[in-house]
Parts: C-alpha cells; sequence; structure tokens
C-alpha cells in the first residue's frame, strides 16, 4: 500500500521551510520534526524504492529541489550490508522508517593523520540522526540487523547523488573522491 500524498505533503512542507531562509540549526529542529512525521508512517514508500539488492544497498532518488537546495532518499540496507566510512559535505538528516541501523562515527586525530572512531550508536525504527561538517559528518552506517532489511529515508541538503565526497580509509585517514550517484528501480 501506497499514500504518496505523505511524501509530497513532507515536500511541500521542507520546501517551506528552506524558502524561509532557515540555517542548518533550524533545518535540524523543524525539518526534524517533518522527517519524523513521515517515518511514523510506512504507507508511502514504493515497494520498487523499499527493495534491498544482495550486491549493495540501494540509495532511490524520491525528490530533488529544482534549485538542488535538498533531496530526498530512500536508504535500502539487506542483513549485513554496510557502507565504507565517508562523509557528506552538506547537512543531512537520517530517520529510521523500517528496521535498525547502525552509526560509527569518526574524526581525524589531527589534520592528514588517522582517523579515530568517535563511537557508535544504533538507530531502531522512529530514530532521527544528523550529519553536517558542523555537527559531524564523517561515518560508517550498517544495516543493525541480521534477519531483515531496514529502510531509512535521508534528507541532503544539496542533491547528494552529484556532490564529490570522500571515503576514508581509517587506519591512514586517506581520502579517495567519490559520487555516489542513485540507484535505479528495478
Amino acid at each position: 500500500m501506497t499514500d504518496g500524498g505523505r511524501l509530497q505533503g513532507f515536500i511541500e512542507s521542507f520546501t517551506r521551510l528552506v524558502d524561509q531562509g532557515a540555517d542548518e540549526k533550524r533545518i535540524f529542529a523543524d525539518g526534524a520534526k517533518l522527517l519524523s512525521e513521515l517515518i511514523a508512517h510506512d504507507d508511502w514508500l514504493p515497494e520498487k524504492l523499499a527493495r534491498p539488492s544482495p550486491e549493495r544497498y540501494q540509495q532511490y532518488l524520491l525528490h530533488c529541489d529544482p534549485r538542488q537546495r535538498f533531496c530526498v532518499v530512500s536508504f535500502v540496507w539487506a542483513p549485513g550490508q554496510t557502507t565504507p566510512v565517508h562523509d557528506h559535505t552538506v547537512w543531512g538528516m537520517v530517520g529510521v522508517m523500517r528496521g535498525a541501523e547502525t552509526c560509527e562515527e569518526f574524526a581525524f586525530e589531527r589534520p592528514g593523520g588517522p582517523l579515530r572512531a568517535k563511537g557508535s550508536h544504533r538507530l531502531p525504527a522512529g530514530a532521527i540522526d544528523f550529519v553536517s561538517p558542523r555537527v559531524g559528518d564523517i561515518h560508517k552506517v550498517s544495516n543493525a540487523l541480521s534477519d531483515r532489511p531496514s529502510v531509512s529515508i535521508h534528507v541532503y541538503g544539496a542533491d547528494i547523488g552529484t556532490v564529490s565526497r570522500h571515503v576514508y580509509e581509517p587506519g591512514t585517514g586517506v581520502a579517495k573522491v567519490f559520487v555516489s550517484g542513485y540507484s535505479a528501480p528495478e
């Protein structure tokens, strides 16, 4: 079952927030409320945009603001799937809609040096997490469940699939540039 009106309502409300010139702190405060309302309902995401792949986690574009001020993406994780250690370079919010995720956070010990693990936290369904260069931007995310997929809805302060970002080798801090793109629904 899908209720596309929920996503459309979220997009309209989030667009109004961005149109007001909200800064990152306000986007996180007010935007998290909007995202929390969206993920509280599990009847709006089409199945083709919630389908895991056995090869790798999926990143499906749900909406991109025409001026690329924000985008909305569904991430779908099969059991055992994980990202590399990576950054975003823009603000982002993650809302877990189904299942659970584990987020491992990292920071540089010193500029140009290795990364240091800062800790990890589990995000159950309904939880909201934040990333940005201001609040912490380097992490590794995994499906916390070993027996079923997890689905999270992400909102980023750009068209994240086109942003040049970095994956990191934690032991050395060596960064490699990447552009994530998006998964194509089958």
